[in-house]
């Protein structure tokens, strides 16, 4: 066993009678049986003759202390693809994006606890699942399509299926199997309005915005249509029906991404543009501010029409403008000067301002139905106006 790496060391080169005293010396066990095989011990002094030596007996020879030993330290590479199965959950969490997954599992929760109709529980932890499902079939068919280009990227570079964690193939299981199932769970156990549009989404998420990106910077619109739809898909859940107040609350999230992601896009223009991707910060700089100013106004006149449209009461109102109007001073800020810091209060604002709406949409909203009438399950027996 060890003759390949006594030879890799090229000692068949140079083994002296003394060397193989030396190896008899050091017995431990370990048999090999070495060919018999007459060696020439060259030296460099001229006068020594050479001499023959015969090591044809099958000797228990151990490892002498200068043959290299396994390393005590396990290198950082791995193996791709990663055969650890221990943290496969992990990385289905990544290939998911498990945070981008979980903001849209709460717009989607948003829609449902402000529509016009009872809570319940069953119908609700189903949109809740089969949305979560049906986005982390969207993320990782994203990611399986821009694996070269988030190799580009050093926000991207370390994702799941560019390091080699997890196949292409495996990764396209995994979309599929989280699809059907979630559209599965969205039709059978809500209803067919939200399995319809949760297909939509994933549809527009992976057939045109993934490809749009690197062809125009209309991406970021289609992108901002498929960030729109959750809260609907909520909204149907429970009331099987899209209202006034659903197209608003889509309206509101559509232009929330504007100033988000525009902010967050800014300070990685280097590597978009290294990627080719068609952003409006490296394409359209200008338009970038300009967008993201226009679309916190929009929100804060969304605001406005909330308990107009009779979805809030005015208290909405009251409460929303403050943020609103700093949202917009953040976004005026971002428009004039366009440095790092101001895109980056910008970003971390939008991050605090969503979660803060919705909160205000649910505890404001205009009409609470509080039980379902017992003769009649459509029926609404007992409502309460705010």
């Amino acid at each position: 066993m060890y003759q390949g790496v006594v030879f890799n060391l090229g000692l068949h080169k140079c083994l002296s009678t003394s060397s193989v005293h030396l190896f008899k010396q050091y017995k431990f066990g370990v048999n090999f049986i070495v060919p018999s095989t007459n060696y020439v011990n060259k030296t460099n002094t001229k006068s020594s003759p050479p001499v023959l030596v015969d090591i044809s007996q099958n000797e228990a020879l151990p490892l002498p202390d200068f043959l290299p030993h396994k390393p005590k330290i396990e290198p950082s590479w791995q193996i791709t693809p990663c055969t650890n199965k221990s943290n496969v959950v992990s990385q289905y969490l990544k290939l998911s994006k498990i945070r981008l997954t979980s903001l849209v599992v709460i717009t989607s929760m948003a829609g449902y606890a402000v529509a016009p109709a009872p809570f319940e529980v069953m119908p609700f932890l189903m949109c809740a699942t089969g949305t979560a499902l049906l986005s982390a079939a969207a993320n990782a068919t994203n990611q399986f399509h821009e694996v070269p280009f988030d190799a580009q990227m050093s926000r991207t570079k370390n994702r799941v299926i560019v390091c080699g964690k997890l196949t292409p193939l495996h990764a396209m299981v995994f979309a599929a199997t989280t699809s059907i199932t979630g559209l599965g769970i969205l039709y059978y156990g809500v209803n067919g309005l939200t399995a319809s549009l949760g297909l939509t989404n994933l549809l527009l998420y992976t057939s045109v915005y993934t490809p749009l990106k690197r062809i125009s910077i209309l991406n970021t619109w289609v992108g901002s249509v498929v960030g729109a739809i959750p809260p609907l898909m909520g909204w149907a859940a429970c009331a099987n029906s899209l209202g006034p107040g659903a197209w608003l609350m889509a309206a509101l999230l559509y232009s929330w991404q504007f100033p988000h992601f525009n902010a967050l896009s800014w300070n990685l223009r280097p590597d978009y543009s290294r990627a080719g991707y068609r952003m409006m910060a490296v394409t359209e700089p200008g338009l970038c501010r300009r967008v993201a100013l226009r679309h916190t106004i929009a929100i804060q006149a969304m605001s406005v029409a909330a308990p107009l449209l009779d979805t809030t009461n005015w208290w909405f109102l009251l409460e929303s403008t403050p943020l609103n109007l700093y949202f917009i001073y953040l976004a005026y800020k971002f428009y004039k000067e366009s440095s790092s810091a101001t895109s980056r209060k910008l970003f971390r604002f939008s991050l605090i301002h969503l979660p803060l709406i919705m909160i205000l949409f649910l505890v404001n909203k205009k009409k609470w139905f509080l039980f379902e009438g017992e003769e009649n399950d459509i029926s609404r027996t007992e409502v309460v106006e705010v």
